[in-house]
């Protein structure tokens, strides 16, 4: 090779390269779900995407943010309740970033103190209830859950649109002790079914007697049909007592 080419060509070189080092740091795409948040010179310029990118070499610092909603889980809380009953909680909060500026600036790490507060307030306002309202009232205590966490969050440009108690962790003792209450919340139902259907079954049998006391023919009749059912049992010896309304006709008879 010519002395004179290889000489031009290690400058072109190094031109390509640089060339390529620039393009590649001057040129970002960004998905649909995802927005960059521009420094330049350490002032913040704004949040651009999705699509191409420009930005200046060496000058402008692009940090990339996802608009898509993050499922989190919040780590297992030891929480004591109201009536002083010590139980374990875990929770999973959804949220997603509204103001990729304010996420990357007014706060270090979103995610982090996101996590943070989800734990914090799931301990606070667990505390405040009792066990039968936490295993009971779930819907009304999410609801509170995602209201003051996402009061909290607002400011850095989160939103948290859902917060669910998932597990609650009961001690042995206090399992035991529930299913206890349980059986007895059970047989006082079924003592209470039992007691009403013997009330209905009096009334309707003082009802019939009643029906039956105003025709003394009913009566006769009444009897008649019960030894017909007796009779249809196969039994050697039958006892079955005469009623003395039913004799009383004979008795007028003899008396005349």
């Amino acid at each position: 090779m010519d002395p004179a080419n290889v000489s031009l060509f290690f400058p072109l070189m190094v031109i390509i390269v640089i060339g390529l080092f620039i393009l590649g740091n001057a040129v970002r795409i960004l998905r649909e779900y995802e927005r960059g948040v521009i420094f330049r010179l350490g002032r913040l310029i704004g949040a651009k995407g999705p699509g191409l990118i420009l930005l200046i070499p060496i000058v402008d610092k692009l940090v990339k943010v996802s608009l898509r909603t993050v499922p989190m889980d919040v780590p297992p809380q030891d929480i004591i309740t109201k009536d002083n009953v010590t139980v374990k909680v875990n929770a999973v909060a959804y949220f997603r970033v509204m103001d990729p500026n304010k996420a990357i600036v007014d706060v270090e790490d979103y995610i982090y103190a996101t996590s943070q507060i989800a734990q914090t307030t799931l301990r606070s306002i667990l505390g405040q209830v009792e066990l039968d309202d936490l295993l009971s009232n779930r819907d009304k205590i999410n609801m509170e859950l995602q209201k003051i966490i996402d009061e909290q969050t607002e400011p850095w440009g989160v939103k948290v649109s859902v917060v669910e108690v998932k597990n609650v962790d009961l001690p042995q003792e206090m399992q035991r002790a529930i299913a206890r209450q349980a059986e007895a919340e059970r047989e006082r139902r079924a003592k209470i079914i039992h007691a009403e259907g013997e009330m209905q079954a009096a009334e309707k049998i003082h009802h019939a007697a009643t029906i039956l006391g105003q025709t003394p023919v009913g009566i006769q009749l009444r009897y008649l049909q019960t030894l017909v059912e007796i009779s249809s049992e196969k039994n050697s010896t039958t006892l079955f007592p005469i009623p003395i309304d039913l004799l009383k006709p004979f008795f007028d008879k003899s008396v005349k």
